[in-house]
């Protein structure tokens, strides 16, 4: 049995900038400042002009009606859910033919209760489901068949869970102390490694509001405590001010450090990387304020740092195969851990069918659209990393 491991990541020294970065696109030992008050200029990209996009159109029939929500993508399968109380998960193929819809909810051992992720082994046909209420992850068959129980340490929380490699899941978070991500077997679910990220205080990310007589708690949607680099996994807790990389044989290092704390602010702003690529990181600059008399929530500043020029923008990112300038909002992407897939959104059929009739689509997006209706299931689209 391998010896488990524990990383505490630690502060280095910070300098703004580039510290040598690498022609191929792999993210280099550099880490940037981000000031969440400055006032940025303003950048205009096209999304095509750094990622390859390809969409997807769903198949629609009685049994597959299905909402956006996707869970994974493998090199061969798409899996979906709807609403996570009613059990169904959707599997099609990287065509969008679907293939099996699988509801194993229940109260018995072999079944989950409420889940809110999968992660797919498609190289052991293996479909991995967070039964958060119980507290353990089930496995099933590509079939929805019963293989085992992993079961959940005390240090770990299955709130979050993502592919790590043929061994691992990573997950999230410890409720002790740090709140370490923990990196778990999928063969028994025991503790293999420990990701610990000081902080100074917990601090959460939601807001209390009342509304019709009533007290409620919200919290930006944009949070990603896990999204996949080129080269590793971007790593955010909340409460730190640093964000940072995880690599291959455990290495961790920072690669953003915000400014000010965000234990200082009042209220306070957040920042939470979306989509990191070879020439670019997007992040939002997220403050924790609800405004009700103008329907606003969380006003967010999108931001992307520019490797090649190193410098810091308020970014708005075009889709080409729009005929006018409609834009991307990169924060609402999935990130997906596949090395071919930075990240998909689910395009509403309703809008797609609305611009196509006015005209205002192109290329690849203007075919799909064409053979639309009301009643067709999403399409998705897939931001690739481009290749060499």
């Amino acid at each position: 049995m391998k010896k488990p491991f524990t990383i505490l990541a630690t502060i280095l020294p910070v300098i703004a900038g580039c510290a040598g970065c690498s022609r191929s696109g792999a993210l280099s030992d550099e880490i940037i400042t981000v000031d969440v008050t400055a006032g940025y200029p303003a950048k205009e990209l096209v999304l095509q002009d750094f990622m390859d996009v390809e969409y997807i159109p769903l198949e629609t029939t009685e049994e597959f009606v299905t909402q956006d929500l996707v869970l994974d993508i493998s090199r061969n399968r798409i899996i979906l859910r709807n609403h996570p109380e009613d059990g169904n998960i959707f599997i099609f193929d990287r065509n969008g033919k679907a293939l099996k819809r699988i509801n194993r909810k229940g109260q018995g051992t072999e079944e989950y209760t409420v889940y809110m992720r999968v992660a797919l082994d498609e190289d052991n046909g293996e479909l991995f489901v967070n039964d958060r209420p119980r507290d353990r992850i089930v496995v099933y068959d590509m079939d929805g068949n019963f293989r085992r129980i992993l079961k959940q340490d005390e240090k770990v929380s299955f709130g979050y869970m993502y592919n790590l490699d043929n061994e691992n899941l990573i997950c999230s978070k410890n409720r002790k102390e740090q709140r370490p991500f923990a990196v778990i077997s999928r063969r028994d679910g025991s503790v293999t490694g420990e990701i610990q990220i000081p902080f100074k205080e917990g601090i959460s990310t939601t807001v209390e509001f009342e509304m019709n007589g009533g007290t409620y708690t919200t919290g930006p949607d944009t949070y990603k405590p896990v999204i996949p680099c080129v080269d590793g996994l971007i790593l955010t807790e909340e409460s730190s001010d640093t964000v940072y990389m995880y690599r291959s044989g455990h290495r961790m290092t920072p690669v953003i450090v915000r400014t000010p704390p965000v234990e200082s602010m009042a209220p306070r702003v957040f920042l939470f990387p979306s989509l990191f690529t070879g020439g670019y990181y997007f992040m939002d600059a997220v403050k924790t304020e609800i405004d009700l008399s103008k329907d606003e929530w969380f006003p967010t500043t999108r931001l992307v740092y520019d490797r090649q020029e190193k410098a810091i923008f308020r970014y708005t990112v075009y889709n080409d195969d729009y005929t006018d300038r409609t834009p991307v909002m990169i924060d609402k992407s999935i990130p997906i851990m596949n090395g071919e897939i930075a990240a998909c959104q689910s395009l509403d059929v309703g809008q797609l069918i609305e611009d196509y009739e006015n005209g205002k689509l192109k290329g690849r997006l203007k075919e799909v659209a064409a053979g639309l209706d009301e009643e067709s299931n999403p399409v998705i689209m897939l931001i690739k990393h481009k290749k060499p």
